[in-house]
Parts: C-alpha cells; sequence; structure tokens
C-alpha cells in the first residue's frame, strides 16, 4: 500500500510537449526514437539517463520493441512479460514517475495512451559491519541507504504473511519513500493508527534521514530526551516487531526507528540477549550507574568544595588542598573549562576522518590535561574526575541518548553553584518531573518504574531469562510469545 502525503504541483494539459518543456533544461532528460522493424510503428523513449539502467534498455526492452510484433501499446505486456509496465491514459502522474526512474514509452499513432516501464538503475552500496551498535557476538549485518534492501533484511528474518508493510511518499521536494512495518495481530491497533496519523500530518519540504522523522513525529519536541529509539541493526529490528512495536524505514536512512520505546531500552545492546542472564543483567546495571556518575559527579565536586568542604574526609581533605593550592579560579569555573576541553575534542574527533580523530582525542587530551594541571589552571584530582565521567559516559550503546547525557552535565553544573547540594537535588526533581511526564507514541517512557510494571523489570536495567510474555505497557492484541503447556518435555537418554 504506498499513500501519497505530498503537494503536487499541477501542471496545464500535460502532453509530451509540455514534458519536454518542462526538463529541457536538464541535459540528463533524453527522448530517443525508434522503430519496429516488423510492423513499422515509431516509438519513443522518454526517460532521465541518471535514473535509469541503460543496459536494461539496451539488452532488454529495446530488442523486443524493435523485432516483436508491436502495433499499440497494450502489446508492450506481451513483447515484455517480465517487466513492470503500467499503462495509463492519465499524464498526471508522468512527472513522479519519471524521476523514480521509469522509462515513459510513447506511440505515434496513440497520442492518449502511454507506457511506464519500470527500469531504475539504484546505487546501493554492499552490506557492511554495523559500525554505531557493534557487537562481538551475534550478526554482523547492518541497514543500509537502501529501503529495499532493508525491508528484505526484515522479511528475510520474519517470513511470515503477518508482517505488513504500508509505504509513503513524504516531503514536497523530496518525495522519500517511508514505510510502516508491523506484525498484523500482535501489534496494537492504536500505536498503528497513532503513527499513521503522525505521518500524514507531517508537512515538510524534504525528508533526507529517519532523523527528520523522530523531530516531526516525536511526542515533544522540546525534550533533550530522543522519543523514538534507532536502530541499524536488522536482527534488532526483527526482535522488536515480534514484541509487537512498530518499525518506521526512510529511503536514504541506514537507521530505521523503533516505536513506542521507554528509556531503560536506550541502555540496552541486542548484544545482551546473545549473552548470559546473568551476565547482561550486571552489564546493564554497570551502564545505569555509570549515566549516574557521569552526569552527577562533577556538580557533585563543585558542590563539596564550594559550600560542603565539611563533609571531605579529614585524609582525603589535605590531597583536595594541595591539588587547588596554586589553582586561580573557582571550582565552578575550573570544572567548566575542563567539561568544554572534553566537549571540544570529540567534537573535533568525529569531524575528522577516522584515524586523525583517533589521534586528536588521545594526544589532545593528554597534552591538554598534562598542561592545564602544569600551569596552574585546574587541579589533578578534577581532571580525574572529568576523564572518569566522559569515560562513564561512553558506556550508553545508543548515539542520541549519550548525546543527552552529555548536555545533561552542564544544567546541574550550574545548579551545584548556585544551591550545592540542595542545587544537585533540585535538578534532580527537575529531571525526575520531566522524565516521568514525557510519553513515546503515547505509552508512558519511564516504564516499568513509573507507572510501576514489575512484569516488565524482567527486561529493564535487569535481564532475567526470557520471558514468554510481550511487554505490558504495548497492550498487544496476543501477550504471549510461547505458551508453556505446548513444551515438549524430553528425558535425557541416560533416564
Amino acid at each position: 500500500m504506498k499513500k501519497e502525503l505530498i503537494t503536487k504541483r499541477a501542471l496545464p494539459e500535460f502532453d509530451i510537449e509540455g514534458l519536454d518543456q518542462t526538463f529541457s533544461k536538464s541535459h540528463d532528460y533524453k527522448k530517443l526514437s525508434y522503430r519496429n522493424r516488423q510492423t513499422g510503428t515509431d516509438f519513443s523513449f522518454i526517460f532521465f539517463k541518471t535514473l535509469t539502467d541503460q543496459r536494461m534498455i539496451s539488452r532488454s526492452i529495446l530488442p523486443g520493441l524493435q523485432q516483436g510484433n508491436f502495433r499499440k501499446i497494450d502489446d508492450l505486456k506481451k513483447l515484455l512479460p517480465s517487466a513492470d509496465i503500467h499503462i495509463c491514459e492519465d499524464f498526471s502522474d508522468a512527472e513522479q514517475k519519471l524521476l523514480s526512474g521509469y522509462i515513459m514509452v510513447t506511440l505515434e499513432n496513440e497520442e492518449k495512451k502511454a507506457a511506464f516501464i519500470s527500469a531504475q538503475h539504484e546505487l546501493v552500496r554492499k552490506l557492511t559491519h554495523a559500525e554505531v551498535e557493534h557487537t562481538v557476538i551475534g550478526p554482523k549485518e547492518a541497514f543500509v541507504e537502501s529501503i529495499g534492501q532493508n525491508l528484505n533484511l526484515i522479511r528475510k528474518r520474519l517470513p511470515i504473511s503477518e508482517l505488513t508493510v504500508e509505504e509513503y511518499s513524504m516531503g514536497s521536494i523530496s518525495r522519500t519513500a517511508v514505510a510502516v512495518v508491523y506484525i498484523a495481530g500482535i501489534t496494537n491497533e492504536d500505536n498503528i493508527n497513532t503513527i499513521k496519523q503522525r505521518l500524514e500530518n507531517v508537512d515538510f519540504d524534504e525528508i533526507t534521514d529517519s532523523s527528520y522523522i523522530v523531530q516531526l513525529i516525536s511526542d515533544n519536541s522540546r525534550s533533550p530526551f530522543p522519543q523514538l529509539l534507532d536502530t541499524e541493526r536488522p536482527d534488532r529490528a526483527a526482535a522488536v516487531l515480534a514484541e509487537g512495536k512498530i518499525v518506521i524505514v526512510v529511503d536514504g536512512s541506514p537507521h530505521v526507528l523503533i516505536s513506542p520505546t521507554t528509556f531503560s531500552e536506550f541502555f540496552s545492546s541486542f548484544e545482551d540477549y546473545f549473552l548470559n542472564w546473568i551476565i547482561a543483567s550486571f552489564v546493564r546495571i554497570l551502564r545505569a550507574f555509570s549515566v549516574i556518575f557521569s552526569i552527577q559527579i562533577t556538580s557533585i565536586y563543585v558542590a563539596t568544595l564550594t559550600y560542603h568542604m565539611e563533609l571531605i574526609p579529614t585524609d582525603l581533605l589535605g590531597t583536595l588542598v594541595a591539588s587547588r593550592q596554586h589553582i586561580p579560579l573557582p571550582p565552578f569555573y575550573e570544572a567548566l573549562l575542563l567539561e568544554l576541553v572534553i566537549e571540544l575534542l570529540r567534537e573535533a574527533g568525529a569531524r575528522l576522518p577516522t584515524k586523525v580523530g583517533q589521534t586528536i582525542g588521545i594526544v589532545g587530551g593528554i597534552v591538554i590535561g598534562t598542561a592545564s594541571v602544569e600551569a596552574g589552571l585546574t587541579s589533578n584530582v578534577l581532571l580525574i574526575i572529568i576523564a572518569l565521567a566522559a569515560l562513564a559516559s561512553f558506556t550508553t550503546p545508543v548515539y542520541k541518548m549519550n548525546n543527552s547525557i552529555r548536555f545533561l552535565r552542564f544544567p546541574f553544573l550550574f545548579f551545584a553553584n548556585l544551591w550545592g547540594f540542595v542545587g544537585v537535588l533540585f535538578c534532580s526533581c527537575l529531571l525526575l518531573t520531566h522524565m516521568i511526564r514525557l510519553t513515546s507514541l503515547g505509552r508512558p517512557f519511564l516504564e516499568p518504574f513509573y507507572p510501576p510494571r514489575y512484569r516488565d523489570l524482567k527486561d529493564s536495567f535487569i535481564r532475567l531469562p526470557f520471558n514468554k510474555l510481550r511487554p505490558v505497557y504495548l497492550r498487544t492484541q496476543n501477550p504471549y510469545r510461547f505458551y508453556q503447556e505446548k513444551r515438549k518435555v524430553k528425558r535425557d537418554i541416560d533416564e
């Protein structure tokens, strides 16, 4: 199913001359005339050479039309039985089909009828390893920029008739293909209808990547947290579809979107499901503590040295005093300076080529850190704390959530400088209130912690053995993943 979500540009009395006039300035627009050797029928090809496979024209299409019994447009389906051919008398979609890689075939004796033959020349890169969600064990395939290839990767893992794909065309200029994928009979109908309605309400001229969709259909566009989970792994997309979620695939993007989602899912790697549940739970808990440490450790340092010196143990007090003895900056400006330096190194390393970026990050961090301590601008204790906070933030497996964690450190830092631990507590309450109110596709973002759903705790910040029930908050039509009574118990050979 394909639906149009674009505003079409009206063309006056669309005919071949009008078509030539519209694209006459484009050098890749071609109109070639031929004659059938058997019947003497004159016909023409109209296409864009940059969008069509010209080898397909010369090898498959043209020989059949020049040598076969070609007298009228309807004969095309007999002469080219394997081709994707659309015969129509309405030229209103001619421009869109040509720009989609179709070849327009016209006859001189049939001016009011034309055929469009699919001959797209699609440039698709080869399947590669997942770069953002790299795993040591498990499948290595990753999505690419072609929507057809990505849907193939999903269908290959879920070869069932219930897997439904609904395609839309979005953007009045880009006309990007967007596919909504779900499993009928499992996925909640309300979630499906909500996604469709939000996509239909999008009024934007150009959609380049799935990140545009996230910003346009999120429940709260003013939140620093992503409310749709993106993944580049086909196995993860297939797994969440089986749970009852919805996947959005955007042409031109190697990342697909998953909705609805929860906060805890951004801290779980799909590799956790390939590990023993005890090891996976330990790693998830480690990530959770790392995130809390990364957000609050710098603000706790500033609050302690500014307002709460009495809380520092006597054995540690001498070390802190010695490290700050010749520092001219207050703790807040000292911490802010190092935080900004870390962010500059991260941004520089991300924008430069891979090998150069790694060198800049390592050498720059060592040189700047050592020089700042020797120059007396920062203390070595704070340098260690900032480095550990930056290292802890890298444990977040989802890149967009990693950016949110990096941003949150600065509000906590400012509140700690204003009111000390009271400021840290106040900022924590503001953050928690915002997250409680946040939703993903109308579903609670903090589920299963708020509202409390104890059954879903089995796959949150811990991962217990595989559960037979799908998540409660999804309200799936079929809550069971398998039925306990249908399991066959087989005896071991020695029993």
